[in-house]
């Protein structure tokens, strides 16, 4: 992005693998218009609740929660939402079976959630927000993708429920997919593309 103005983000996470996964991705679309900080890098220690019933809400609550403290901040929330489930696992994806990021449980329940349903359409979600100090409207953007559960897990990469989440164009699950597979066409990949979209046009107009 030409523009002069560089400026500081302050993504609501204190997980540097996603910190460097997205400095890397919005250096590609944004050039060095964003220098993106992490909630270790500003101190902030406190446990942000989580009680949104969307990932836009969820993705909102967090990213509104660092903008008070006069920052730039940008959060994210995506999950799983499978269609015969009315959208469930969905802003509970990662605790699913009861325990945070216990993933073999969550497939295991999911699995058995759908033992006898013939409609195994599901979507991965990914939901961006920015929010600002200044009172401006937040920027939202959501990525997503589609494809089926299977009955079974397929291939060692990934995590979550991608052994489970079959894409069919490809004909793989998303734990078969190379790295550069995966960000191609995954949910997340998606939603950093079109909120940088949306960042350059409101950074260009302010």
């Amino acid at each position: 992005m030409n523009n002069d103005k560089k400026i500081t983000v302050v993504l609501a996470s204190r997980n540097k693998g996603k910190q460097a996964e997205l400095s890397r991705l919005l250096g590609e679309l944004l050039g060095d218009a964003i220098t993106l900080l992490s909630l270790d890098d500003i101190g902030f220690t406190r446990e942000i609740e989580e009680n949104g019933t969307t990932f836009a809400e969820n993705a909102l609550i967090k990213a509104q929660a660092i903008a008070a403290l006069g920052y730039v901040a940008l959060a994210d929330d995506s999950g799983l939402a499978v269609d015969a489930l009315d959208g469930a696992p969905g802003v509970h994806s990662a605790r699913y079976a009861g325990v945070h990021g216990d993933d073999a449980a969550n497939n295991r329940k999911l699995l058995a959630a759908l033992a006898d349903r013939s409609d195994r359409t599901a979507s991965f979600v990914s939901v961006f927000a920015c929010a600002f100090p200044d009172g401006r409207a937040p920027i939202v953007a959501e990525g997503r993708v589609t494809g089926e559960i299977l009955r079974a897990p397929r291939g060692n990469g990934g995590f979550g429920y991608d052994p489970l989440f079959y894409y069919p164009p490809l004909e793989k699950s998303f734990a078969e997919l190379s790295g550069e597979e995966k960000n191609a066409i995954s949910h997340r990949g998606a939603a950093v593309r079109a909120f940088a979209a949306l960042f350059a046009r409101a950074n260009k107009e302010n």
